[in-house]
């Protein structure tokens, strides 16, 4: 082998060994802490190479300032045993009825005028629309408790975790009807300061923002949509989103000419194949996207480093 070939080769696998990335997709199951160790025989697999659990605020901080961080200890601690990697999500946003999983004071003193606000979804195909809630970061009151909550957890498990994961940036709210001071302009802004801050207090751990649409946009005719990867580009920030559905023309008017614009631009692309991403069907065959469309789409027009798939994946299933 041609000496410069060789040493060429074993830079760029040196860098991708340290960065914990590949040139192809990496596969990771998408679960809740609950359901971590009935999942031995998928987690084990040697083509899975870690999982991401998604943390619900209320979880996390018991009482104002009165973290627990438990579940995150244990489940590392299982996944370490295992040689497998941990990514943590730490979810703002709910998507039940009754699901205001946030922490009791956020709900009951007036600085934070409720906490959360009303919101819905409509994932999949043939879903219902059902009702939520989400955080109400353009609270600055609401913000400021959310990203001491990401400095308490950079504290203890900056460099431990593989990565940190901020949720999605879609959000459908009752805007004419809002009492909360919302605006698009300071929810945009408050998810960029998140993003930034989450950066700044995770030193070694990945930093990914999901980002699919934001509210008021199409079409980046606010520039939400490039302003925000410009900025992720910028600040070493990777990037990803909750579904993967090939040229789906919602998500085409969105985030994905986005990301195939900053394909080996940002330092990470995580992207997820859930429940309701299962139920889309190709439109040239009639049927549900196959484990090669999806990855195929992932890694060649989206550049994906990282797919985190449902378990019920029907090729986690052989």
């Amino acid at each position: 082998m041609n000496l410069s070939r060789f040493i060429g080769i074993s830079t760029l696998l040196s860098v991708l060994s340290f960065s914990g990335l590949a040139a192809v997709p990496q596969n990771y199951l998408y679960t809740a802490s609950d359901d971590l160790k009935q999942l031995q025989t998928l987690i084990t697999r040697p083509d899975i190479v870690g999982v991401q659990i998604v943390y619900n605020w209320k979880i996390l901080e018991k009482g104002q300032d009165e973290y627990d961080f438990s579940r995150i200890e244990q489940d590392l601690a299982y996944l370490n045993g295992l040689n497998k990697k941990l990514v943590i999500q730490i979810q703002d946003r709910f998507f039940e009825p009754d699901a205001k999983n946030v922490p009791a004071y956020l709900l009951q003193q007036p600085i934070y005028q409720g906490g959360v606000v009303a919101q819905y979804d409509n994932p999949g195909e043939g879903k219902p629309i059902g009702q939520g809630w989400v955080a109400q970061q353009w609270n600055p009151a609401v913000q400021q408790r959310y990203q001491k909550l990401i400095a308490a957890l950079a504290k203890k498990f900056d460099g431990q975790v593989f990565a940190v994961n901020l949720p999605e940036t879609a959000i459908d709210l009752d805007i004419k009807h809002d009492k909360t001071g919302f605006s698009c302009d300071k929810y945009f802004q408050a998810e960029i300061d998140n993003m930034r801050f989450a950066r700044e207090a995770f030193k070694k751990s990945h930093v990914v923002q999901y980002v699919n649409f934001w509210p008021c946009e199409w079409n980046n005719d606010h520039q939400y949509m490039s302003r925000l990867f410009a900025t992720a580009a910028k600040n070493n920030i990777g990037l990803g989103g909750p579904d993967i559905v090939p040229n789906k023309k919602g998500q085409m008017k969105n985030a994905y000419p986005f990301f195939h614009q900053y394909k080996g631009k940002l330092s990470l692309v995580a992207m997820a194949v859930q429940e309701p991403t299962l139920t889309y069907t190709n439109p040239a065959t009639q049927k549900p996207f196959t484990r090669a469309e999806f990855t195929d789409y992932a890694e060649h027009y989206l550049g994906a480093n990282i797919i985190f798939w449902s378990t019920s994946s029907p090729w986690l299933k052989y």
